[in-house]
């Protein structure tokens, strides 16, 4: 459900528990319908949560959600084991999203409220919602990236608005583009923040960067400008690591279009070796193509977990969560030299470092955490149960309202 772009080895989930039939059963009898469906783009591996309890990677947010929302998780394990004909022939000619969102759309009665985890899901859940205009269950979509030309275009084309009762959405830039697509009466749009898992990515003290040759670090793939930063670290007295790699993103890896120098080295890490190569580094550098959503928010927001300064390309997607001056430092896309400066300045600094990290740290503790976030959805969740039982024509209980939630 996250952003999927760290750059880690290959853990693609293999695994999804489906609905709780006992559970389910009981609520119909009792007369009410509180059960959620959140839907997974991709598979829950087989011990997911025996490699959280282990401390060898950091809470899903699906899990976080599942648990504070006490709902059923639907990946493309369970769609595809409990495939109907038409299921299998939606996968054949449109794709597994789409097969994703017919079987939630023939379960739905199960459900008072599915929250689908991005467009890929959500959209095409939204048409087959358009078939029953007086539905009993709500769909809530979370929005990554909606102002995607082809997105705009289906929405508008299909009038999926009507589709989605609810928005929840990560950037400022994609609030804007949402509101702009999804303005039917008593729906809402709610900006929240992304998250990250506090417990697992906090910085070890006794191995922490306290001097010697500095170590920089960056990571993921979803549109990184990683020319940019190997260029601008060239030949500097530093040591870098650019874990350049995601099993979600589908974007090629640019971190060897150019020459890498010595002092560079690109990788592949677990999420423990990620946070034990973080937990050595003085600084993290996020470099970003000029796009117009969260690109690199997970990386930026381990970052400030693990109490580091993050140096990050300012686009237009990504103005919402380093605080210039105070929890890092924007740059110029693709400014070489700016972003050279400013990893020589933070370097040489090391009292500003450590402010920088402390109020980073405090600022994921405090709206930024995955169990946080998890609660903040679960609530909008719950929201939507109660308007669904009031008899509420859809949405929240205010028309085209606007949450904005941002963690600058």
């Amino acid at each position: 459900m996250n952003e999927r772009e760290h750059g880690l080895k290959d853990e693609t989930d293999s695994r999804l528990s489906g609905p709780r039939p006992s559970q389910t059963a009981r609520s119909r009898r009792n007369g009410t319908r509180r059960r959620t469906l959140v839907t997974v783009s991709g598979e829950i591996s087989l011990d997911y949560e025996e490699a959280f309890a282990a401390g060898e990677r950091p809470k899903p947010d699906y899990l976080a959600i599942a648990e504070a929302a006490d709902a059923d998780l639907l990946d493309r394990r369970i769609v595809r084991s409990n495939a109907s004909r038409a299921t299998r022939l939606v996968e054949r000619l449109v794709g597994i999203n789409a097969a994703m969102a017919v079987h939630a759309f023939r379960t739905r009665r199960n459900y008072a409220v599915i929250l689908t985890d991005g467009e890929q899901v959500g959209l095409p859940l939204a048409l087959l919602m358009k078939l029953v205009p007086r539905r009993r269950v709500r769909h809530v979509m979370i929005v990554h990236r909606i102002s995607a030309p082809k997105k705009r275009a289906m929405i508008k084309l299909l009038r999926l608005s009507s589709g989605v009762d609810e928005l929840l959405v990560y950037s400022t830039s994609q609030l804007m583009a949402a509101q702009d697509l999804f303005s039917r009466p008593g729906q809402r749009v709610s900006h929240i923040d992304f998250m990250v898992d506090c417990d697992f990515f906090h910085q070890q003290g006794d191995q922490a960067f306290t001097g010697g040759r500095p170590l920089v670090v960056s990571a993921g793939r979803e549109f990184r400008d990683y020319p940019t930063l190997i260029e601008a670290v060239a030949k500097l007295d530093v040591d870098v690591v650019v874990a350049s790699a995601s099993p979600w993103s589908k974007r090629e890896d640019n971190a060897h279009d150019v020459a890498i120098p010595e002092n560079v080295t690109v990788t592949e890490l677990t999420h423990r070796e990620l946070r034990e190569t973080l937990n050595r580094a003085a600084l993290v550098v996020v470099p970003l193509q000029a796009v117009d959503f969260q690109a690199g928010i997970t990386t930026i927001l381990e970052a400030m977990a693990m109490s580091l300064p993050v140096v990050c390309t300012a686009t237009v997607g990504q103005i919402d969560v380093v605080v210039d001056g105070v929890t890092g430092c924007y740059v110029g896309p693709g400014d070489v030299g700016a972003m050279r400066r400013v990893i020589l300045e933070l370097l040489s600094d090391p009292d500003r470092r450590n402010e920088m990290g402390k109020a980073g740290r405090r600022l994921v503790e405090e709206r930024a955490d995955v169990s946080f976030y998890a609660k903040t959805i679960a609530a909008r969740l719950a929201d939507q149960q109660v308007g669904l039982e009031n008899g509420e024509p859809g949405g929240q209980h205010r028309s085209n309202e606007v949450d904005r939630r941002s963690v600058s």
